[in-house]
């Protein structure tokens, strides 16, 4: 069996491999998400770039992190791969689009869903898988979500679970915040934050495949 290191603190994560039959290693990585971003940010406007896309945001930050925890965590060195992953809600509105992760308090998650609602936006979730031997590969999974348009009593008692506070959008399909999506267009796996098609393409460039990483008992 093939070992797995997933370098992310997401329960949805973790249990979207599992259910999958892959029950990986966690580590969690210690990037300075803003600052790496900030820079990525600097040099793009200084080559003339402007704003770096929300699919690269997420790449960058998913690649960081996986060779962080590579270089970093002790169960690094069990692991046959590590792989890092983020995500993040691109909105598009009157003045151009707006990139959100997970909102800083209530009150931004509930000005967060006043503009969400009855609009579309696009998950992307940035995946960056590394070898022991250092070789790498990445992509990024995007799909379009719908949302419902929610009364303001909705949001408010959606916020007070205290659920949107703690993932990238401010909200899920796998848990409370399912019944406010409409529609997907995409990978549902990659809204949740672990593009499982995505995960086999990036496996099979690196000479794996999904069976390998089955543990005991599966399939």
């Amino acid at each position: 069996m093939t070992r797995l290191l997933l370098a992310s603190a997401s329960p949805a994560r973790l249990a979207t491999l599992r259910a999958a039959g892959i029950d990986p290693a966690v580590a969690v990585s210690g990037v300075d998400e803003p600052a790496l971003l900030a820079t990525a940010a600097a040099e793009a406007a200084a080559t003339g770039r402007g704003a770096v896309p929300a699919a690269e945001q997420v790449l960058l930050l998913a690649r960081a992190k996986a060779e962080d925890v590579r270089a970093e965590a002790p169960a690094a060195g069990d692991a046959d791969l590590v792989l890092g992953c983020d995500s993040m809600l691109e909105l598009t509105g009157p003045d151009g689009p707006t990139v959100v992760g997970k909102p800083a308090d209530a009150d931004e998650a509930v000005s967060r869903w006043r503009a969400m609602r009855g609009r579309s936006g696009v998950l992307h979730s940035g995946h960056w898988l590394v070898r022991r031997d250092g070789e790498s590969v990445g992509g990024t999974s995007s799909t379009t979500v719908h949302f419902a348009d929610l009364s303001d009593t909705e949001i408010a008692a959606y916020v007070a679970t205290g659920e949107p506070l703690r993932v990238a959008g401010a909200f899920t399909i796998d848990g409370l915040g399912g019944p406010f999506v409409t529609r997907l267009e995409g990978d549902h796996h990659g809204v949740v934050g672990l593009s499982l098609p995505l995960l086999r393409d990036l496996l099979g460039e690196l000479g794996t495949t999904v069976p390998e990483l089955w543990s005991a008992g599966s399939g």
